[in-house]
């Protein structure tokens, strides 16, 4: 009975519809996963249940006789500042012109368009959460200045959004496992960076930086899934054949 239920033609095709969709189906997985996880940061963070982890984490990097002073020699504190300038908007958007540029100079405009619909996707929706929450900055002195709300952090969800699209994109058209697996790990690496160097000059707290990661993480993996369907479709440039030499 069990075997005649299993064939039958519904169960076949939902089971034939989970193997051939089973990506899709785990990035959607993933994109409900991570959104949960800010949604449950921002929770904490308007109930002020992560001052304790956010003040912990952020007194590692100050000198506990005088918290204005950050620790580390000058030069490394010039180094951070050059890293967090990766996640600025200017820079960001001066690398997604010349990407998409080159894009469409290969005539794929679909993929310009993802690139460019991700990224002033993802500021707006950094622009206007910030704005909902408009959560100070840490009281500290920080290592630049800021002019906008904390919450949260804008480097890291569009460092996350920018290098996750561009390296998801990238990979996708690289022609072999190798390269897809470089150009995916050095994408994190960057998202990474940024986020911890807005957390070592004082600039945000712990909580704006992870939640700018869960959000610009889902973010640029949704985009990602919409170039799956599109790649299906033909609208995008189909993923090179693996070069086994």
């Amino acid at each position: 009975m069990l075997n005649r239920l299993v064939r039958s033609t519904p169960i076949r095709r939902i089971q034939k519809f989970i193997t051939a969709e089973a990506g899709l189906l785990a990035s959607i997985a993933i994109v409900s996963g991570l959104v949960l996880a800010f949604l449950n940061i921002a929770d904490g963070v308007a109930d002020d249940d992560l001052v304790a982890f956010d003040n912990a984490i952020l007194m590692m990097f100050r000198d506990p006789t005088n918290i204005d002073n950050v620790i580390g020699p000058v030069w490394l504190h010039e180094m951070v500042r050059d890293i967090t300038a990766l996640g600025s908007f200017i820079l960001l958007g001066f690398i997604v012109v010349g990407v998409c540029g080159y894009l469409l100079m290969l005539r794929l405009k679909a993929e310009a368009l993802l690139i460019l619909v991700s990224v002033l996707g993802g500021t707006l929706i950094s622009t206007l959460l910030k704005m909902t929450y408009d959560r100070p900055r840490p009281d500290l002195t920080a290592m630049s200045h800021q002019f906008t709300a904390s919450f949260p952090s804008g480097h890291a969800m569009l460092s996350a959004v920018t290098f996750l699209t561009l390296g998801a994109l990238l990979a996708r058209l690289a022609p072999s496992r190798s390269k897809r697996i470089y150009i995916f790990s050095t994408a994190i690496f960057l998202t990474l960076i940024v986020g911890m160097s807005r957390i070592y000059m004082g600039v945000h707290f712990p909580s704006d930086v992870l939640a700018g990661w869960c959000l610009g993480a889902a973010w640029a993996l949704l985009c990602s899934a919409v170039a799956v369907v599109l790649q299906r479709r033909g609208k995008v440039m189909p993923t090179p054949v693996e070069n086994q030499a």
